[in-house]
């Protein structure tokens, strides 16, 4: 506590010094993951996160996380099953309003789809 010009000071060993610091950024840590947890929307899981970086279509990994299957995802999106698989067999890359209705429907960005 300061009053004035007088500084009170604590004198510590350096060990003990340390795992304060390091207690600290640990609470750090654990503040920041709580924060990402209760300010995320719903971030694709690890196991979807690694099909993606493995070069899986992103179409198929979106769908199938969010629990369609073609046909249902046509009915929901209005977007014909044909071009679905098309997109997701890479066939075809879908209209930019084809992949628009895909996103809105599985509630993602549209730049997550290409």
């Amino acid at each position: 506590m300061t009053e004035g010009n007088e500084m009170d000071t604590v004198t510590i060993d350096r060990a003990e010094y340390e795992a304060l610091v390091q207690a600290k950024e640990h609470l750090d840590d654990i503040e920041a993951y709580d924060r990402a947890m209760t300010e995320r929307e719903d971030g694709l899981p690890h196991e979807y996160m690694v099909r993606l970086i493995d070069g899986e279509t992103p179409l198929t990994i979106y769908r199938e996380w969010r629990g369609f299957n073609q046909s249902s995802l046509a009915a929901a999106s209005g977007v014909n099953r044909v071009q679905i698989s098309d997109i997701e067999a890479g066939r075809r890359g879908g209209s930019v309003a084809t992949l628009a209705k895909l996103a809105e429907t599985l509630r993602i960005q549209i730049d997550d789809l290409v």
